[in-house]
């Protein structure tokens, strides 16, 4: 196994649009052709050229759904949840907050309390806040939550469900849905930590679940893994995962 931390000789050209409290060092830079992005150590990514934010997968309202059904969870995840947004978009003040999908988990969970902060969320986190619809958000009603379906930004391909650009051009697909983590190992040892992960056969990001009850996928041999663990991110290479075909589906 290789750690392998990221490193940049131009510091002022890497550190170009971030915010001064941001502390260096806990962070990755990444370039996909004129792309300049920052994968976050708090499960978020950063787009320099437009402040923009992305998360994917939050998951709100889970635990109630699983308590419907007889499954007792503690209901304070979403807290944790929403005030880890929070403290992100007060950091990084972003122009657009945009969610990559399952900004819920499903209507059971959707209580009077998560009612009022989906209602209030742009206020809350003083910020444009973009929900691209993903597979969970069905049946999220519109007097909660707007909806709006894969788009462009720049070269990005923005979706929830990994896909290429359905507008011929070609571009980086950003997206979550795969919750995607990687096995850490060590002897006996066994540590699963989520990730951010790169196919470049098919010119895709995949990013992390944000949600803290979330789980996640194990991502097998990619191109490129950057691990996420205590707030920072560490570029990783295991050689001894064989290559694999997956099929994601949540």
């Amino acid at each position: 196994m290789i750690v392998q931390q990221t490193t940049d000789a131009d510091e002022q050209s890497r550190n170009a649009g971030l915010p001064q409290a941001v502390s260096q060092g806990e962070d990755c830079h990444w370039s996909w052709k004129a792309e300049q992005l920052l994968l976050l150590g708090q499960k978020a990514l950063w787009r320099p050229a437009g402040g923009e934010l992305f998360v994917a997968d939050l998951h709100l309202g889970k635990a109630e759904v699983f308590q419907s059904c007889g499954i007792p969870l503690p209901s304070d995840g979403d807290r944790d949840t929403l005030e880890r947004l929070e403290a992100l978009c007060a950091t990084w003040q972003p122009t657009r907050l945009i969610i990559l999908g399952d900004l819920i988990h499903g209507p059971l969970g959707l209580t009077d309390r998560l009612r009022a902060d989906l209602q209030t969320l742009d206020q809350r986190l003083n910020t444009d806040v973009v929900l691209v619809g993903g597979n969970h958000d069905r049946r999220l009603p519109t007097s909660e939550r707007t909806q709006q379906r894969s788009f462009r930004l720049g070269a990005l391909w923005l979706s929830h469900e990994p896909e290429p650009p359905s507008d011929g051009e070609p571009g980086l697909n950003l997206c979550g849905h795969v919750h995607p983590v990687t096995t850490v190992r060590q002897g006996p040892d066994r540590l699963r930590l989520p990730c951010f992960a790169y196919e470049a056969s098919q010119e895709r990001l995949l990013l992390p679940a944000f949600g803290a009850l979330t789980g996640g996928h194990d991502c097998g041999q990619v191109d490129r893994k950057w691990l996420v663990a205590e707030g920072r991110v560490m570029a990783w290479r295991d050689p001894s995962s064989p290559s694999r075909r997956r099929r994601w589906t949540r």
